[in-house]
């Protein structure tokens, strides 16, 4: 559908992430300010419908001046994490309503739900294909410390497998709209297979600083909202740009 509910949906999805982030720090005794966090990345993909990127960053700009302004006037002495606070507040903001809302800036692209439909899947794909191959050639691990199923073996076939399907996929949505090419698809596979996984690995980092297996239970058998969007938020904006700058 895109549109409106579509930027609905992804402030929900975002909003709820939030809350599972700031309840993983609660979790380590911290104290975020939920209701900016939760709020304001739920607002950010909706600003991102109504006003685009140019008004994206003054929005985001604003939210950080509100979170600056509410940690200020609410300090006490006796909370020694407000400093700390302050940042995973902020931190939390930019990485998942700053990087959520290019969700729906793809979405809003000229064919934007033909190019939504090569971004998300291309994910989809270097995981499969990283989990076929890490799970039978598997040998040499990515980051034992914080992900110890990852290999760099399962890591390369996933690069290979999102190359092209992704190209094969582009190749059928080319038959819809013809400047669509399984050479953006082969590319956009390349990009996304290489840098996403970095977004799974952080998000695994935030889990084992603080010993927990997922960010809630929200969905079962997928664990929490946070953990099914990791690679998305940085899935959406590299394949943005992509579009924009090279495509």
């Amino acid at each position: 559908m895109g549109g409106a509910p579509f930027a609905l949906f992804v402030a929900l999805v975002l909003g709820l992430a939030a809350l599972e982030y700031a309840h993983l720090f609660e979790h380590g005794g911290f104290h975020p300010t939920t209701w900016i966090l939760a709020g304001g990345s739920a607002l950010l993909p909706l600003i991102r419908l109504w006003g685009g990127d140019a008004f994206a960053l003054p929005a985001l700009t604003a939210l950080i001046f509100l979170t600056m302004g509410w940690q200020v006037f609410t300090y006490r002495h006796t909370h020694e994490t407000a400093v700390l606070d302050l940042n995973i507040t902020l931190g939390g903001l930019v990485y998942l309503g700053g990087l959520g809302g290019y969700l729906v800036s793809l979405r809003q692209l000229p064919d934007g739900m033909w190019w939504f439909l090569l971004v998300l899947p291309a994910i989809w794909f270097a995981d499969a294909g990283a989990y076929f191959v890490g799970s039978r050639w598997g040998r040499h691990k990515m980051a034992p410390h914080i992900s110890p199923s990852k290999t760099w073996e399962g890591y390369l076939g996933g690069v290979v497998s999102a190359i092209l399907l992704t190209a094969g996929l582009a190749a059928l949505w080319n038959l819809r709209i013809p400047y669509l090419t399984p050479a953006h698809g082969a590319l956009l596979g390349a990009v996304i297979a290489v840098l996403s996984p970095l977004g799974d690995l952080g998000e695994s980092l935030l889990k084992r600083g603080f010993g927990v297996k997922d960010s809630s239970h929200l969905l079962p058998g997928h664990g929490g909202v946070l953990d099914r969007i990791d690679s998305w938020l940085w899935a959406a904006p590299l394949g943005y740009y992509m579009i924009v700058w090279f495509f």
